[in-house]
């Protein structure tokens, strides 16, 4: 099965909330039209026509870009997906014009993350709301 991959695709948002139900277990339609017109830049993986993997590149609209929302639905995932969508991100918000390329995970996704280059911060979250 090949995989294409395509930066800054036309994304519905239904293609995009059937990727969060399967990578995130996310039912809840959204409307991502507002934070893909804002963005540096996304990647999207695709099978066919259908989208498997997607990463969004936020921005401070100077020189720091901000990996989100990496994601492979599970069927696709263990196939170098996702380290592949995140490079693509990294070589766009490099061209761009980004001088440093920040990003959260969750513990569990240390050694993927190390892997592709990111290096130990520290950092400070806090949840606004419930």
């Amino acid at each position: 099965m090949t995989i294409e991959y395509q930066n800054d695709p036309k994304l519905e948002n239904a293609a995009l909330d059937a990727l969060w139900a399967t990578a995130w277990g996310s039912s809840s339609p959204r409307d991502f039209q507002p934070i893909l017109s804002r963005n540096l830049a996304h990647v999207g993986a695709f099978s066919g026509t259908r989208l498997v993997g997607f990463v969004n590149v936020a921005w401070d609209g100077g020189i720091h870009a901000f990996i989100l929302d990496t994601c492979v639905d599970p069927a696709f995932r263990h196939r170098g997906i996702a380290s592949t969508l995140v490079e693509r991100a990294k070589i766009l918000a490099r061209e761009r014009g980004a001088e440093w390329l920040h990003v959260d995970f969750e513990p569990h996704l240390t050694r993927f993350y190390r892997k592709l280059g990111f290096a130990p911060t520290e950092a400070g979250l806090m949840r606004l709301g419930d």
